[in-house]
């Protein structure tokens, strides 16, 4: 079978359902998708990483490459009982500016997607720790659907733009506001270690353009949106990101923040709830 084979897996797995079973996979509570939608994971057991689809409160192991080839294997685990990974290893994190009216304030809302790079060095697994780097005084969170490509593209035409996405995962695209505000480049105002929290599932066959998206601090609800809201959707910011740079398998694409944020502090957790896909979960910390 070869990724992103959403059709194929689809039919076989149309209810799946994502359950609760520990602290350690607290994305993993409750949250029944539609029909026809597959979720798959990344993850680690003793020594061995591998893909999976989610069925239940188990991980039915793939063996290859969700991005080429691979094939459904008998061997599953308790989703309780593996570390979740970042769900794809990409070549390039890009991300997605002022993409809510919400959030956009009095600045004017973008013509076309205003797209800036994130190095995938950033990124951070569901349960991982962010740190707040020294130095800054004031890092946020951002709430984000997060776009999975599942196959190469190049000058794709915003109608054929969905054929290359393999699905979405959610994101926070932590950022540093006062070196965002005073540095020339966003390098480590939006690409320090950990600032990239993404998973711990990647969803394919949601509709990805109509989604609720949630985020909790400490409990709290602090952003809450829909998909729906975005300035440019989906299919428009993989169209343009296509014009300008290839898009290999497994890259990723932030697509915005709704609504406003505020400031992190060590011993927060933060959690990202996107409808059908779960819940990406993180504890804040001070760099040592």
């Amino acid at each position: 079978m070869t990724s992103p084979a959403r059709s194929a897996a689809a039919g076989a797995f149309s209810a799946l359902v994502l359950t609760a079973c520990s602290l350690a996979t607290r994305a993993a509570e409750p949250d029944r998708p539609p029909p026809g939608v597959v979720k798959y994971v990344r993850f680690q057991t003793g020594q061995t990483v591998a893909y999976g689809v989610v069925e239940g409160n188990l991980v039915r192991q793939l063996d290859g490459d969700l991005f080429g080839q691979w094939k459904m294997t008998d061997r599953t685990h308790e989703l309780s009982s593996v570390k979740l990974l970042v769900p794809c290893r990409p070549s390039k994190v890009l991300a997605t500016a002022i993409n809510y009216r919400s959030h956009a304030g009095t600045q004017a809302v973008p013509a076309h997607p205003e797209l800036f790079y994130k190095p995938p060095s950033c990124l951070l697994a569901h349960e991982g720790e962010i740190v707040i780097p020294k130095g800054s005084n004031d890092v946020h969170y951002e709430a984000e659907l997060v776009v999975v490509i599942g196959r190469r593209a190049r000058n794709v035409p915003v109608e054929k733009a969905k054929d290359y996405v393999l699905g979405v995962t959610c994101g926070n695209d932590i950022s540093a506001r006062d070196w965002q505000k005073n540095d020339k480049q966003w390098w480590r105002a939006k690409g320090a270690d950990t600032f990239g929290p993404c998973g711990p599932f990647i969803a394919s066959g949601l509709d990805y353009d109509d989604l609720a998206i949630e985020l909790r601090l400490n409990g709290e609800v602090k952003q809450a949106a829909r998909t729906s809201e975005m300035v440019h959707n989906v299919a428009a910011i993989v169209s343009w990101a296509s014009r300008h740079v290839t898009l290999e398998p497994g890259d990723l694409i932030y697509t915005g923040t709704p609504g406003t944020t505020s400031a992190l502090k060590p011993g927060d957790r933060v959690e990202v709830r996107i409808e059908g896909l779960g819940v990406l979960s993180n504890r804040v910390v001070a760099e040592r």
